[in-house]
């Protein structure tokens, strides 16, 4: 097939960007194309929840991210009731403090390792698929019209997104009914000074208060974020300018001192909305990120939603661009990842029930709080919140505690599967027939087997005499043996033919 790219993914934001450095370790021919022109240094989302540290830590880039952080949280909040991250199985029991252009420019910068450009003020304004692939039609700074080949599409394009509208994809919910907004603002020089880095990151206060909600967030260098939600917000359009003083009236209702305005340097209108595309996946083009959900930003969710859908996509969408894929495993993608977006979508609106001045709403926070302050209870809800207790559905045996489950603290930096087994044995010569795509370690203690995907979940679980279990689990999951799959010569493992 005759193409520009394998994969052409429409927007380079986290979750557009962390899917093109999972297409680019595995070697697919990808490009990123952005209809903004430069990064705009927005501070935008703030934080990466446990899960997705994982997710980082699989790949080994969490070292250079936290040096973009200036804080840990060793606590989630669900709308606003702290939930500790310590009663959490993870190595990494906080969130790190971060805005979303830091980690943009970390997954930015990491795609020259692998080649993949991104091309920016290039805007997608329509497409066109066929059973080869879809020719994308893209509109440059200078107004000149281009055509792009690709095998695959992937709109990672935002909530208002472009390639999700022109597949005429449905995207039922409710439009939104709250008025919020954000700002990155800067204070007076004196008051500016005690948002530097030494500056504690705290949990939101989101009490019922009629008067709104207000907090703000130092990060850093003197520049603060306004979170603000009150009567001056509501009925507002989306696309209005949040002012001065609107900003001016919301440090009023912060608690500590007065605080004077010194400027804002971006701000932004949202609403708890709740929409969910109907499919993640049509034909030869996808739906990721917020392209494919939106909802309210409780509980410091959605950047982590968006990430962890690129990690699942990628690696499937990789072993389909090379041939090695076995039927079915690019429509695992939706059937894991719609359940866990519609999850999140149910506590993000429950969330923000919690947070309105209306009588039975307060007295429902106020059981829930009290029933948070039970290890068992906080241990659950937080783990929901940092995407610690996701579990796909597996074949094998159904009660199995891992299976599905992430496996913590598999290092996978290849991108390839992995088989933690004990050599030599049954399982470890039986799966000798996919060493071009699974790479081999030893059991974790205990003696027991566990196969893990490129994403770091757990496909099988067993012991030596389950060998043939083990052989439908890797066929099922990284495609035929290599006996039966073509020889490999001239392919390096990971590599497209």
């Amino acid at each position: 097939m005759d193409t520009d790219a394998e994969v052409l993914i429409a927007g380079a934001g986290p979750t557009g960007l962390l899917l093109a450095n999972e297409l680019g370790l595995a070697g697919v021919r990808t490009a990123v194309v952005e209809r903004l022109p430069h990064r705009t240094g927005r501070s935008k989302a703030l934080n990466l929840q446990p899960r997705t540290v994982e997710v980082l830590a699989c790949r080994g880039w969490p070292a250079p991210v936290l040096d973009r952080s200036p804080a840990l949280l060793p606590a989630g909040h669900f709308a606003g009731l702290p939930l500790d991250y310590g009663a959490l199985d993870t190595a990494f029991p906080h969130q790190i403090g971060i805005p979303q252009a830091r980690v943009e420019e970390f997954l930015e910068d990491h795609l020259a390792a692998y080649g993949v450009p991104v091309l920016r003020g290039r805007e997608l304004r329509s497409f066109r698929q066929d059973a080869d692939g879809v020719t994308a039609t893209l509109f440059g700074p200078d107004g000149a019209e281009r055509t792009v080949r690709a095998g695959y599409l992937v709109g990672a394009d935002g909530g208002r997104s472009t390639v999700r509208r022109v597949l005429g994809m449905p995207f039922p919910g409710r439009d939104g009914r709250v008025g919020m907004a954000v700002a990155d603002i800067e204070l007076s020089a004196e008051e500016g000074e005690s948002g530097g880095p030494g500056e504690p990151w705290r949990l939101p206060d989101l009490r019922p208060d009629p008067a709104g909600v207000a907090f703000l967030l130092p990060l850093g260098d003197g520049v603060h974020r306004l979170f603000l939600g009150g009567p001056e917000q509501q009925g507002v359009d989306r696309d209005a300018p949040v002012t001065a003083d609107e900003v001016r009236v919301a440090l009023t209702r912060c608690p500590g001192p007065p605080r004077t305005l010194r400027a804002v340097r971006w701000a932004s209108r949202f609403t708890d909305a709740s929409r969910q595309a109907e499919r993640y996946a049509d034909g030869r083009v996808l739906l990721a990120g917020d392209a494919a959900h939106i909802h309210a930003p409780a509980g410091g969710q959605g950047l982590n939603l968006g990430m962890q859908d690129a990690f699942n996509l990628g690696w499937k969408l990789a072993a389909v661009v090379r041939g090695d894929a076995p039927d079915g495993l690019l429509a695992t993608y939706h059937a894991e990842r719609h359940p866990v977006g519609a999850r999140v979508l149910a506590n993000t609106r429950a969330q923000m029930v919690l947070t309105l001045p209306d009588p039975d709403a307060v007295v429902v926070r106020e059981l829930l709080a009290d029933l948070l302050t039970t290890p068992e209870a906080n241990r659950r809800v937080a783990a929901m919140i940092a995407g610690t207790d996701i579990r796909y559905p597996m074949p094998g045996v159904p009660d199995h505690p891992l299976l599905g489950a992430r496996a913590p603290g598999v290092r996978l930096p290849a991108g390839r599967g992995a088989l933690l087994a004990d050599a030599p044995s049954a399982v470890a010569a039986a799966a000798e027939g996919w060493a071009d795509r699974v790479d081999h370690g030893p059991a974790a203690d205990g003696g027991e087997a566990l196969l893990v995907r490129p994403d770091g979940y757990v496909c099988w679980a067993g012991r030596d005499e389950d060998a043939d279990g083990l052989r439908a689990a890797l066929a099922r999951w990284f495609g035929a043996p290599r006996s039966l799959a073509g020889s490999p010569e001239g392919r390096a493992p990971g590599r497209p033919r």
